[in-house]
């Protein structure tokens, strides 16, 4: 790219072409200030400019010639000078500023006027030379903004209006800007200096623990040493500081990683640069830490270097995590000319996941990876910019809050995370228009009369969104009586007296209402099928519009509906005698009579389920109901048949966990059953014996599986299978069963069965893998165990199964596995390394960033990791009101929304895995059904210790 734009711009200006200009735009654009010029004027210079590489000590011109041309500087450093009036020696002169990247000079053209000063390249530069007449006629043209760039760079070297009489590169028209006022486009923060006024207490902490390790290790790189003629105590070098840290500690991979850990001590003034020029860089740059510069470092003990080992131990954790996101920041608070490609990839990549850009193409985002900045404001109350402002720059809110204040009003709004402000009507790709908050009956008819008459672009989801949240703030029933109403609009009218217009108007509300039908099965799928009132409607509207000659186009939509609801139903009937039994030792739900042999099988609310519930003393009865049956009726069902005699409301249903720890049910939630974490049990308390639940004893024991040896098996042939096995869960569950398990599955009296069954395959995998190898005494089988389990880990990723990959993983990271150290050490080195990359990959930092880079790029069939799903759908809800003054905030709807799609994209193709050898499949098969699995974490704790007791 570097070598494209200068050959184009090496051309003479009548000699370029379109794309030499767009070559020329694009690296003019990296130049800060002239990025805030529109891409017209952009494009005038690439048309006009001329490319100028001096060397060192090049005069430009003289002070008293007539100027001909006007300069930007792409690259290296200039120094304006000034010749005394009554001064004949050239020597006896004064610097009076340096220019730098991004500065511009020599406008004095626009008026004629000499020159007032002397320009004398400082370094080898870069220049951008535009003749007088070119430079008239753009700035013409883009007169505020020329003003402004030109003024900024005259207060930037020191030439404000109280020295406007001595101002040596004169422009002949001067702009002051306020003092008070906080700059529109401000200048690149300096990445080498703190984001912070102080180092917060955590990152102090961990600078002191870093220092006194350094000094104390007699052969580090923290020394005295002589720099430009002065002595800097307890300094050391990038590359070396990076090395030390990687030899620290095995959780450090990279030479970026450390590097960014270091950073994150630079940009809270904990460490820094010797001359304050240089962010952190893995070079020889010398760095040393505050307390060394301010002397304000004390000794060091032997008590200091033990606590310092023990904080490193605990929080080295927290700062790796830290590391990402100050190397961001870091970028971001580089010009724009000096970002690598690969830095400007990066930025790409998160931009990618910032909301408030989704809408914007990929072009675009590239653009603004060259040239967004990050700003850091450390106080409340600073003003960003003022009512009546003119606008120049758009703000996304990385953490904090901002107040939107209007005179008179006060405080109008308060934006949070991901909110972004200030944004100019000139992005491309703008959404046409967007749904903001709306009653829902106006949302259903705005959504009627724009969205389903042709009028919908390729990118708007507001009729998905609509369909996929609707029965959050508009549930089926009233919305079934809107359609209808919609439908028959003309119920009161006598079509034969009615215009032509009117006619016409009502024959399209009918038509709407069809496609809505179609849209709303489309997208919501049998969840439409299975509400009788929906079925009901579906029906009756095909007979009305089977009446009506006009609906001919109509007519074959619905009876397409109509067909997907006989085929539907007939499935239904196949499995409609399904029951369910959750076993008694802590195995998963499984199918105890009725389509046992198909897969993809759903959970329905109708379904009956045999389970027991307990009481305090552990006798139990074992009872069958619907799986929609609420706690109230199955604990008053179970204290009848246990004898206690208590009044229904003085009674709890509980769940008993293998921890002891006690959940209490709703009266009013459902899918009781399969709510219930791994090894938990259903019990039947009062109210004032809650306290004396105890968990069974079985419930610290393994959970029944089948007696396999899983190191014998074929390590794809169980991923494939667990893949398998997994998908027909995931397929089972309904995008709905996201809104109810966020909501409350209460709120809505409905079943979140499939998803219940889908998350406790993930606690089911991630414990068995704790406990097979913490059940494993000899250390070179448990060495072999934990490879086999990174094998697993590794095909689980290739088949795409990312559920059961963080699952192994996780399980994999648990304490109890983690700390046997034996084990870890004798693991081949490959396999370490393979190792770190998936717990990089399963990073929780920056929003779990990393997975979501990678999953990013992955086409369906996907498995996805649905925990992370659930959280979205958790912050989405608990960060913004469901209504806002009485009207439904369809901002959280369109959030929610999202992840809904993201389950509907994964499994949008059907999954097509080529089968292993048929050797033991159908013992595989069985195996991976239901694993054996101990979920205590201090019962795991305790093997864990037993097979590898601790090192004294």
């Amino acid at each position: 790219m570097a070598m494209e734009w200068i050959t184009a711009i090496d051309k003479r200006p009548c000699d370029r072409n379109l794309r030499d200009c767009e070559l020329i735009s694009c690296r003019l654009r990296r130049v800060e200030p002239l990025c805030r010029l529109p891409g017209s004027a952009l494009q005038q210079l690439a048309m006009c400019g001329f490319y100028e590489d001096l060397e060192k000590g090049v005069t430009l011109f003289r002070a008293g010639e007539q100027g001909r041309y006007w300069y930007a500087v792409l690259g290296g450093q200039l120094e304006v000078r000034y010749h005394g009036a009554e001064s004949k020696d050239s020597k006896l002169s004064v610097t009076l500023c340096n220019l730098g990247v991004g500065a511009t000079f020599g406008e004095s053209i626009l008026h004629d006027l000499p020159r007032d000063s002397t320009v004398v390249t400082k370094t080898t530069c870069e220049l951008l030379r535009v003749e007088q007449e070119d430079f008239r006629l753009i700035y013409e043209k883009n007169k505020e903004l020329m003003n402004d760039i030109i003024s900024n760079c005259k207060l930037k070297n020191g030439f404000g209006q109280s020295m406007q009489t001595t101002s040596m590169v004169h422009s002949g028209i001067h702009q002051q800007a306020s003092p008070t006022k906080k700059q529109l486009s401000p200048d690149h923060p300096n990445p080498a200096t703190p984001i912070t006024e102080a180092p917060s207490p955590a990152m102090a902490r961990m600078g002191w623990a870093l220092r006194t390790l350094l000094v104390s290790d007699n052969t580090s790189c923290l020394k005295d040493r002589k720099v430009g003629g002065k002595f800097i105590r307890k300094c050391g070098p990038g590359t070396e500081l990076v090395d030390w840290l990687m030899n620290l500690s095995p959780i450090v991979h990279t030479r970026p990683q450390a590097a960014g850990m270091w950073q994150a001590l630079v940009e809270e003034g904990v460490l820094s640069h010797v001359a304050k020029e240089q962010p952190f860089k893995d070079k020889c740059f010398l760095y040393r830490f505050k307390v060394d510069e301010d002397g304000t470092a004390g000794s060091i003990s032997s008590d200091d270097v033990s606590h310092a080992n023990d904080h490193i131990r605990e929080a080295l954790p927290s700062l790796l995590h830290r590391g990402p996101d100050a190397t961001l920041r870091m970028i971001l608070r580089k010009p724009s000319h000096e970002r690598t490609h690969e830095e400007l990839e990066l930025v790409y990549e998160e931009l990618l996941h910032i909301a408030a850009l989704s809408h914007l193409s990929t072009s675009i985002k590239r653009e603004l990876a060259s040239i967004i900045v990050f700003e850091a404001h450390a106080h409340a109350g600073t003003v960003l910019f003022n009512q009546g402002d003119e606008g120049r720059s758009w703000y996304i809110l990385l953490k904090g809050s901002v107040d939107v204040v209007i005179h008179g009003k006060g405080t109008v709004a308060t934006l949070k995370e991901g909110d972004d402000f200030g944004k100019l009507a000139l992005i491309n790709d703008a959404p046409r228009y967007t749904v903001m908050s709306g009653t829902p009956q106006k949302m259903l008819e705005h959504l009627l009369e724009t969205r389903l008459s042709g009028q919908m672009g390729p990118n708007d989801p507001f009729l998905d969104d609509f369909l996929l949240t609707h029965i959050v703030f508009m549930p089926t029933p009233i919305l079934i009586d809107e359609l209808a109403s919609h439908y028959h609009a003309d119920e009161e009218i006598d079509l034969r007296t009615a215009s032509e217009e009117d006619r016409e108007y009502f024959m399209t509300c009918k038509r709407r209402v069809v496609h809505f039908i179609a849209r709303w099965v489309n997208v919501v799928r049998h969840a439409v099928f299975d509400d009788p009132l929906a079925v009901e409607f579906i029906e009756d509207t095909a007979t009305y519009v089977e009446a009506e000659p006009l609906l001919q186009e109509e007519a074959s939509i619905i009876h397409n509906v109509l067909t997907q609801l006989s085929r539907y139903q007939d499935d239904r009937q196949m499995t409609a005698s399904q029951k369910w039994k959750l076993p008694p030792n802590g195995q998963p739900i499984c199918l105890f009579s009725g389509n046992t042999h198909s897969t993809k099988t759903v959970i329905r609310p109708d379904d009956d389920i045999i389970f027991r519930v307990y009481c305090a003393d552990h006798t139990y009865c074992t009872l069958r109901f619907p799986m929609a049956t609420n706690a109230d009726i199955i604990k008053a069902c179970a204290a009848d048949k246990l004898q206690l005699c208590r009044n229904p409301e003085d009674l709890l249903l509980v769940e008993v966990k293998s921890n002891g720890e006690r959940m209490v049910f709703k009266d009013n939630d459902v899918s009781i059953p399969t709510a219930l974490s791994l090894n938990g049990r259903i019990f039947v308390s009062s109210k004032d014996h809650l306290d004396a639940l105890t968990t069974l004893p079985e419930q610290e024991l393994p959970t029944e599986a089948l007696d396999m040896d899983f190191e014998a098996l074929p390590t794809k042939d169980v991923a494939y299978h667990i893949t398998l096995f997994d998908w027909d869960l995931f397929w089972a569950v309904h995008e709905y069963e996201l809104l109810y398990h966020t909501f409350g599955r209460h709120h809505f009296n409905k079943i979140t069965s499939n998803l219940d069954v889908f998350i406790r395959r993930f606690n089911e995998i991630q414990y068995w893998v704790v406990t097979e190898i913490v059940s494993t005494a000899n250390l070179t089988k448990r060495m072999s165990l934990v490879k086999k389990f990174i094998k697993l880990a590794a095909f689980c990723k290739e088949f795409q199964n990312l559920n059961a990959f963080f699952a192994v993983v996780m399980g994999l990271s648990n304490m109890a596995v983690s700390r046997l150290t034996y084990t870890w050490d004798k693991l081949p080195s490959k396999f370490r390394k393979l190792f770190a990359e998936y717990e990089a990959l399963i990073d929780p930092s920056r929003n779990h960033r990393a997975y979501r880079m990678s999953v990013g790029k992955l086409q369906p069939p996907v498995i996805p990791f649905m925990p992370l799903l659930l959280k979205d759908m958790t912050f989405a809800h608990e960060g913004n009101k469901t209504s806002l003054e009485g009207l439904v905030n369809f901002e959280k709807m369109h959030m929610m929304a999202q992840t809904m799609r993201t389950v509907r994209y994964c499994r949008s193709r059907h999954l097509v895995l080529d089968p292993p050898s048929p050797k033991n499949e159908n013992e595989i098969r069985q195996y991976i059904s239901c694993f054996r699995t101990i979920d205590n974490q201090r019962v795991l704790n305790a093997m864990s210790h037993k097979v590898e007791p601790r090192r004294s």
